[in-house]
């Protein structure tokens, strides 16, 4: 809660959360002691992929806007593809479905290959709107990036500091 209060009175507006991080409750307890106006922050959560079939689905969202203390968040984003053989459309309906009750804004997937997102594109009936990933220096995702290029899709980025090793590259401090 107090990092994110502390990151509001920087400036920051965008919070990307999610149950798998244990972080949804701080980070509600952060938005509501901030007194920065809902409607200016641009929240994003996600979920997991044990909860990937529809009704878990639903109650996964649930549990997550009670954690948030929120109505909706701005983007929803299934956190990993299923393990667990659960049919791909099975999940983009339930994505759909959350974003058809005002519980998302926007939605959209992370941590999909190629193969996935073209899947996940077909069988969704609410438009995709980004594909969050991994990318940094060591991991060239130039594929996924032109893929949502072709397919009007944002790419999020996250670990652009590749965990810390950027720091210890000689060539890159060197830069």
């Amino acid at each position: 809660a107090e990092a994110v209060t502390q990151a509001f009175e920087v400036g920051y507006r965008h919070i990307d959360t999610a149950w798998k991080y244990g972080s949804e409750q701080g980070v509600g307890a952060g938005i509501r002691t901030s007194g920065v106006p809902r409607r200016e922050i641009f929240l994003v959560t996600k979920v997991s992929h044990e909860n990937l079939r529809a009704a878990d689905f639903a109650r996964s969202v649930d549990e997550s806007l009670k954690n948030l203390q929120v109505d909706y968040v701005d983007m929803l984003h299934v956190h990993w593809p299923t393990v667990d053989k659960i049919p791909l459309a099975e999940t983009m309906g339930a994505l759909a479905r959350a974003k058809r009750q005002g519980l998302a804004r926007h939605i959209g997937v992370a941590n999909f290959n190629i193969a996935l997102l073209e899947e996940a594109r077909h069988t969704c009936p609410e438009p995709l709107v980004t594909v969050q990933a991994e990318y940094h220096p060591y991991l060239d995702q130039g594929k996924v990036l032109d893929y949502c290029r072709r397919h009007g899709m944002i790419f999020t980025a996250y670990c652009p500091l590749a965990r810390g090793r950027l720091f210890q590259d000689p060539v890159l401090a060197n830069i």
